[in-house]
Order: C-alpha cells, then structure tokens, then sequence
C-alpha cells in the first residue's frame, strides 16, 4: 500500500509540552508546573454571559470574521491600551485561539522558500506553522546574558534577501522575556529599512509586572507592516473557549479571512458572546489575576536562586526560565528524573528551540500551595545531585 502521509507532516515533530504532562497527569500526587494555562477559573460575569447565550439560542453562525460588536469592542480595546486604531469591519478577524491567527498568517504572507525570521526560545508553533506554509524558518538564539531579548544588531545579522516576516514573541513564552518602546524602535528601524514584515503574538500582553506592554505596531511606520495576534486565553483565564483575533492591514487580512472561510469557517459563538463581556467589563478581575501572578513570581525567583540556580528575572506571561547546565544533564534528561523522581513535571528548554538547551520553564500559573511543595521537592532533587 503507498504511503497515505505527507512527506511534509512527517517531519514535524510533535509539540516537547504535552508529554511531561500527560506523564504527571497518571502519577497519584504530582504537580504541574508544566502546562501554560491559567489556574484561575474564568471570570463569572464571562462564564453567566456565555450561560445566557446558550440560554438565548444564540447556538448559529456568526459571520466568518466575527460578531461586529466583538470586533468594535477589540478595536476599542487597542485604541484603550495601546491608542491602535483598526477599523472592524476590515481590519479584525476572530479566530479559533490565538494559534489560528498564527496559521492563518504564515498562510496568507509566505510562499515558498520565504524565510521566517523566529527569534527562540519561543512558541512551539512558529516553527511548523512555517515549515506547513513552505517558508523556511530562520532561527536566532536569543542569549541568556540579554535577558532573551531580540536585539536590532541580531535582526539585522539574520536577515537575507528572501527574509519576508520577522515573528516577534514578546511577551515571551517560555522566558518571561519583554521589550521595552526603546528596544522595539530599534527593531522597527531594521524592519523598515530592510521592507519586511512583522507578526507580533501579544498573547501575553496584559501580563507584565513593572511595566506597561509595548506593541511595536505603535510605532510610526510600523502598523501596515504588522499583523497583531491576541486572544483571551491567558489574560481572562479563557484558554479553553478557544478565541482569539487578528488585527491588520486590510490587504493581509482580507487572505487570512479567505483561508479561515474554507478551514474553520467561524470562531464558537458563545464564546464570542462571553469575549464581549470580557473585554467591557472585567479590567478588574485581570488585574486581580495579575497581581496574584506577580507574588508568585518573585516567590518562584527566591526560590530558585536561593538554590544556587542562575535565573534572569521574567517581567512578563506566567513562566520562569531557570539555568540548569551547571549539573551536566540536558535539559530533557534532567526533567524526567525530576519528575520520575519527585513527582514534578517541567518542560525541558529545548522544546522551544535548541537554544533552550539547559533551561527549564516552570509555569507559575498553580496555587502558592503547589509552586511551595514542588520548590521544596526541587531543593530536595538538586541537593542528590
């Protein structure tokens, strides 16, 4: 019989988060500090306003770019936070996740052998969505003594006459790494300058501790270059309504919404009727979740530099990045013993690029009760070590 799978497929690799926590999740008394979800439950205002929907009959279609009125409230969302202004009919579409949006773009800017420019470690999706798009992934190692932090002079060391996209993952998963105005100008400038484009996953941008989010569509020039990525997942603890949007130059989105016709067709209604209410109405229940995030953070940096571990300080999303290398174990190596051992699960740096070699990402998205018991289980294992 002939071979019934691409060859393409074939060479993407299954995503490195799912597997140490699908290990813990048979093992009587462990934790997780593996998968990157709210421990929260979503906002009740969210949850009735889905339960009223359903109660309504509101159960059909939507339009495939979206409910208009989510889309208004997205477009007054941006011009609220970040004075972005996107028109709604246009230039905002809804997806299934931020992730989609994700597809969705590769899909409708590349084509093949256009090269990707991903600063790592970052998102396990960069990579695949790239490769299932026929572009070529660049990758830049982002360095540990820049806090992680994509610098002009490594943009502009990686890009080449085929560069068409730069992938711009801040706040970043898995580092905790963010950029400030004065970083992005400089980023903004090399883009310009060289004509390529920006896709900009802000998933995490309303958690930030110390300072407000920057997008670098702000900057002048930088809009009809930029594709902003978003959703509700992480910020409104929404992760498994499965919603998120797009919002960019009509000329790009007018392509996604073909491509999101034909694969998806619309985003689930009741959770676009629950985003309304998230957007108008839960500022408060997002900064409580914020502040909750922020104690746990610096508890999880005591901690782990109490043990003698070398960790930069993350400023945004809900992880911590801890250096490892000095025991001599790769990163995969040492997170199975962890967990085998004591009943923890991590996820290994390098599944989120090579450059994750000798780090761990720990989220801190779990109860104080639970980041307290499993530092005490990693202080134990480190001392065996």
């Amino acid at each position: 019989m002939r071979n019934p799978l691409s060859e393409k497929i074939t060479t993407i690799q299954p995503s490195g988060i799912r597997k140490f926590f699908d290990i813990a999740s048979t093992m009587k008394d462990a934790i997780s500090l593996g998968v990157g979800e709210p421990d929260f439950d979503t906002p009740w205002s969210i949850r009735e306003e889905g339960i009223t929907s359903l109660e309504k009959g509101r159960t059909y279609y939507t339009s495939n770019s979206g409910l208009m009125e989510l889309r208004e409230e997205i477009c007054k969302y941006l011009n609220r936070k970040y004075q972005l202004e996107y028109d709604a009919a246009d230039e905002t579409i809804i997806t299934v996740g931020g992730s989609e949006a994700i597809d969705l773009a590769f899909r409708a800017m590349l084509d093949p052998g256009d090269e990707v420019i991903i600063p790592q470690p970052s998102y396990v999706s960069y990579n695949p969505c790239a490769v299932l798009a026929d572009a070529v992934p660049v990758v830049i190692n982002l360095k540990e003594e820049n806090d992680f932090r994509l610098t002009a002079e490594e943009l502009r060391a990686a890009i080449t006459p085929k560069t068409k996209l730069l992938v711009l993952p801040f706040p970043n998963n898995p580092t905790g790494a963010v950029l400030t105005m004065k970083e992005l100008k400089a980023i903004a400038e090399v883009v310009i300058e060289k004509d390529i484009f920006v896709l900009s996953d802000e998933i995490y941008s309303e958690l930030t501790y110390g300072s407000k989010h920057c997008s670098i569509a702000q900057i002048e020039g930088m809009r009809d270059r930029t594709i902003l990525i978003n959703g509700f997942s992480k910020a409104f603890a929404m992760t498994g309504w499965r919603l998120g949007y797009a919002c960019g130059p009509e000329i790009i989105l007018k392509q996604m919404l073909k491509i999101h016709q034909f694969a998806i067709m619309c985003a689930p209604t009741t959770s676009q009727y629950a985003a309304i209410e998230a957007l108008k109405n839960c500022d408060a229940d997002v900064e409580h979740m914020v502040n909750e995030y922020d104690m746990r953070r610096k508890f999880m940096l005591n901690r782990l530099r109490g043990m003698g571990l070398k960790c930069f300080e993350p400023f945004g999303a809900f992880y911590i990045f801890p250096n490892i290398a000095k025991f001599g174990m790769s990163s995969e190596d040492f997170a199975m013993k962890f967990l085998n051992e004591y009943k923890v699960a991590v996820v290994p740096g390098t599944a989120f690029g090579t450059s994750g070699e000798g780090f761990l990402r720990m989220s801190y998205a779990s109860s104080m009760e639970n980041l307290r018991i499993a530092m005490e289980r990693l202080e134990k294992f480190i001392k065996t070590l």
